[in-house]
């Protein structure tokens, strides 16, 4: 769990006794929402008793938890998330698998539901860590509904969603909503410093001042700098909504400008007549549904050249 964290869960930790079966953790990318959820799965299925209220991070539960094998947890993620990729069963060693799924899918909340109907292994919670949440598709969350209109005894359901709204809003008035929000900009910036970030101001601008993005994007510099300086049509799915992400926060850096305001995103654009604002700010909006459409199915370098062409000539 991350530091500026810690005020959340201390807030929770103190009314373990009468936790909701069901939490929203919301909040923007990279703020730490599924470090804090995992910590709540942790001290859940703790079985040292510490008075302070912390994993003890040596009793079994804990050790387990560490080694992803504890017996009362599970988690669903899509199969594109899975640190490792998903093998054929058994007894089919020619099958053929296409791209891993970036939904959630029935299946997995099928087997959750078998999985939070049997007792306690341990005599403590079960828990189910679902992340990000938005990602199950329509199935998967008509299944999983059902399961929090009537959940199993010593049953915890923690919903991770960087896009709650995209949520049903019957899921949604089932959880009691836990917002992460970004932490102020020193602290931050101090956690930045030390993971040992160059350039750590800029990047946390870049990220919107969400910590752990502006990790990854400072990981992916020279990258970065470069789409940045000279944006160019993507070779593979990948780059696209990265591409997609660099011409939105480029975009409306010019509408901040022309607007007379400081550039957000320390994207290093030009500043843009107020003339062309409204421009801009429409440019912005259309590359954050292509932020959306680049996880589909698409001809990456046909996609991202008719982004470039939709840029405002000004």
């Amino acid at each position: 769990m991350h530091p500026w964290n810690q005020g959340i869960f201390d807030s929770l930790r103190s009314r373990t006794a009468r936790l909701p079966h069901a939490l929203l953790l919301h909040g923007a990318r990279g703020t730490g929402k599924l470090a804090l959820a995992e910590h709540i799965a942790q001290f859940l299925l703790c079985e040292a008793g510490d008075p302070g209220g912390k994993p003890c991070g040596a009793c079994d539960g804990c050790r387990w938890f560490a080694a992803g094998s504890h017996p009362d947890f599970r988690r669903l993620e899509p199969e594109a998330l899975a640190p490792e990729p998903i093998e054929p069963e058994e007894g089919e060693p020619g099958a053929k698998r296409g791209k891993p799924s970036i939904e959630i899918k029935i299946e997995q909340v099928r087997e959750l539901a078998a999985f939070l109907n049997v007792g306690s292994h341990r005599g403590r919670f079960r828990v189910a860590l679902v992340h990000p949440a938005e990602d199950m598709n329509a199935n998967a969350a008509n299944a999983l509904l059902k399961g929090l209109e009537e959940p199993p005894a010593g049953a915890v359901f923690l919903l991770v969603s960087h896009r709650p709204a995209r949520l049903l809003p019957t899921i949604r008035s089932r959880c009691v909503a836990l917002p992460v929000s970004i932490p102020p900009r020193e602290t931050a910036l101090q956690w930045l410093l030390g993971q040992g970030v160059k350039d750590a101001a800029r990047w946390l601008a870049y990220a919107g001042g969400a910590p752990l993005l502006a990790l990854d994007y400072a990981a992916r510099a020279d990258v970065l700098d470069r789409l940045l300086k000279q944006p160019a049509p993507a070779t593979d799915r990948d780059q696209v909504g990265t591409l997609a992400e660099a011409l939105q926060k480029q975009a409306l850096d010019r509408a901040f400008s022309a607007f007379g305001l400081t550039p957000k995103y320390q994207t290093g654009v030009p500043a843009t007549d107020k003339r062309h604002a409204r421009a801009w700010l429409a440019f912005a909006r259309e590359m954050g549904r292509h932020r959306l459409l680049s996880r589909h199915p698409l001809n990456p370098k046909l996609f991202s050249a008719q982004m470039l062409q939709e840029r405002p000539e000004t």
